[in-house]
């Protein structure tokens, strides 16, 4: 269906909206109410098409949709575009580039439920883009929703008018037309361009297995189709466009693409590394002068080994992370080995969300038994008379007689929550080495705290224990906050006098001992006994912190002894230690795969 070019008569819009509030099902509705995809088509969450988006009730990937909509107020057709963006915080640079392609943001929040540190974090980022939003209280047919009280949180809170904001229903279908005359009405049309060079904007990519890289652009200005020849301005690379087109969802191949305008561009690019998301894509004969601003290489936060469970798997593994990094160019795979786990990988991601994706899609999609490691974040260390250096993993780090000083990343993080719970917040807190910044109430039962952390302590289980100690009400969101000095140790857990890789931290002094003892405590319960005694020590350098021992299986060689001198009984004993020492000096200890499962699962 072929629609006349106006650039009067273009919407781009972003929805914003915390976890589960009702994100994606309004999008089911937009696309049903403007015909986009029709009944025998249609499927709850249309747009989040992985099982584990659809299970967990996230967007991980952005997709963006191309609407038709005739308003009954003056019969004019307005093309709609919605560039839908993931809703965690370890995906917040995808959200702004995302939100750069936009013009309007429309701020969905639960009547339920009000405002949650998510919202937040992602209005910030479209407040700072100059983008009109736009605020719609969802899931108001629920007996628990509060539209009044929810619309006060969004005034005061996030500082725009809600008085005559959108009431609506995405299960019952109540408000969608309202929502798209204010995406028509409320969100201004793109600038006009005042260059005639080709500037694309990438927002978004995908791997095709049959037509390569797809990069998704929103043209800001100048136009781009078939046979042009790009280039892109980060890598310097050039390519033929084969096809240009629009999302309907499906891919439809279109002539051109024009300002304002967003559709992807198939260009036979094998390398996923040569789009990068927040480019700019320009014409190699008629290059632009200047780049689109805003561009920044996304660098890894947390870092983990994920080894094959079965070592003969590792090319499996191998192969799965191709192709896993063909749809996820912000994961960063290195081989390792590991004097335990053998062969595997070291991989950097975005966030701890971010690994369990990855590692679930290793599992279900490639059919891999794997482990990952503990997770550890990104340290800088001052070595003496040198420079600093980036050391991610305690297999890397230096001897501490050279070590100067050790940076650990902070973050600065926004938790809202009912008041009740702030004494328990304010435990997990300095359980976590937290410092309060500032707090403040948002009504007469709920409050927002501003809590500066290390972000190593808030990697693992920080966000599991603020939902169990607050009863699931407490919303977390975190930004980075720089860097800072520490004092970070190396903790090494030596089984049988022999250090285990697989098992070394980097920890700060004050929660060494603690963490030392506790996986002590938890070897001595995963690893067998042996015919010999086993001593498990945690050390820091030379100094040992924690030791647990597993006793020996003892055999009674005195057994077919029947009365006799007590010499005899005494010689074979004497014999028994003798062994069993020998035995110690030369036994290995063979730690199985269950037992790191176990340690590094509860760790």
């Amino acid at each position: 269906m072929k629609h006349k070019y106006d650039i009067d008569k273009i919407r781009n819009f972003s929805i914003i909206a915390h976890i589960d509030h009702g994100k994606s099902t309004i999008a089911d509705r937009l696309l049903e109410e403007t015909q986009t995809v029709s009944q025998r088509e249609m499927q709850e969450q249309l747009l989040d098409d992985m099982d584990l988006e659809r299970e967990r009730g996230i967007t991980i990937k952005a997709h963006p949709v191309t609407m038709y909509y005739t308003s009954p107020e003056d019969g004019q057709t307005y093309q709609i575009n919605f560039i839908d963006t993931p809703g965690h915080v370890d995906f917040s640079y995808e959200v702004s580039r995302s939100l750069s392609a936009c013009e309007g943001a429309l701020l969905i929040v639960d009547a339920a439920q009000g405002v949650q540190a998510q919202t937040l974090a992602n209005v910030n980022l479209a407040i700072d883009k100059n983008l009109e939003i736009t605020p719609v209280l969802n899931k108001i047919d629920l007996p628990a929703a509060d539209p009044e009280k929810a619309a006060k949180e969004i005034e005061d809170l996030v500082g725009i008018s809600a008085s005559g904001c959108v009431r609506a229903s995405a299960k019952t279908g109540q408000g969608i037309k309202e929502i798209l005359e204010e995406i028509v009405y409320s969100f201004p049309a793109p600038k006009k361009p005042t260059s005639h060079h080709l500037q694309a904007l990438v927002f978004d990519s995908h791997y095709d297995t049959y037509r390569g890289v797809m990069a998704y652009v929103r043209i800001m200005s100048g136009e781009i189709k078939k046979k042009d020849e790009i280039l892109f301005m980060q890598s310097g690379k050039k390519f033929e466009v084969l096809e240009v087109g629009i999302f309907t969802p499906k891919e439809v191949a279109i002539d051109v693409l024009r300002p304002g305008e967003v559709g992807y561009i198939v260009a036979g690019i094998k390398d996923p590394a040569i789009v990068q998301i927040g480019d700019t894509i320009t014409l190699a004969n008629d290059p632009t002068p200047t780049p689109l601003e805003g561009f920044k290489k996304i660098s890894p936060v947390v870092f983990a080994g994920i080894y094959p469970v079965d070592t003969s798997d590792f090319e499996l593994v191998r192969d799965a992370f191709k192709r896993l990094r063909l749809n996820d160019s912000a994961l960063q795979v290195e081989q390792e080995s590991s004097l335990v786990l053998g062969t595997g990988f070291r991989c950097g991601f975005l966030g701890l969300l971010h690994l369990e994706i990855t590692f679930e899609r290793l599992s279900r999609e490639f059919d891999l038994s794997i482990i990952t490691t503990a997770p550890s974040v990104l340290y800088k260390v001052k070595i003496a008379g040198g420079s600093l250096i980036d050391v991610e993993s305690p297999i890397h780090f230096p001897d501490p007689a050279t070590i100067e000083y050790i940076e650990e990343p902070m973050i600065l993080a926004n938790i809202i929550s009912p008041s009740d719970y702030l004494g328990n917040i304010m435990s997990i807190a300095n359980d976590k080495r937290g410092e309060l910044i500032h707090t403040e109430s948002i009504d007469s039962t709920r409050l927002m705290l501003k809590i500066r952390f290390p972000l190593n302590e808030v990697i693992t289980d920080f966000n599991d224990k603020l939902k169990s100690m607050t009863q699931g009400y407490a919303s977390f969101d975190f930004t980075p906050d720089g860097y800072e000095r520490s004092n970070i140790v190396k903790l090494d857990i030596k089984v049988n006098e022999e250090p285990v890789d697989a098992f070394s931290t980097l920890v700060h002094s004050t929660k060494a001992e603690t963490k030392g003892r506790a996986l002590c405590e938890k070897l001595k319960e995963v690893i067998p006994r042996q015919q010999f005694k086993i001593p498990i020590q945690a050390a820091i350098g030379g100094k040992i912190i924690g030791r647990e021992t597993i006793g020996a299986l003892s055999k009674n060689v005195t057994a077919k002894c029947y009365g006799g001198d007590i010499s005899r009984k005494r010689k074979l004993w004497e014999k028994q230690k003798k062994g069993k020492k020998k035995m110690k000096e030369f036994g290995k200890v063979s730690i199985p795969q269950s037992a790191f499962i176990k340690i590094l699962k509860s760790t």
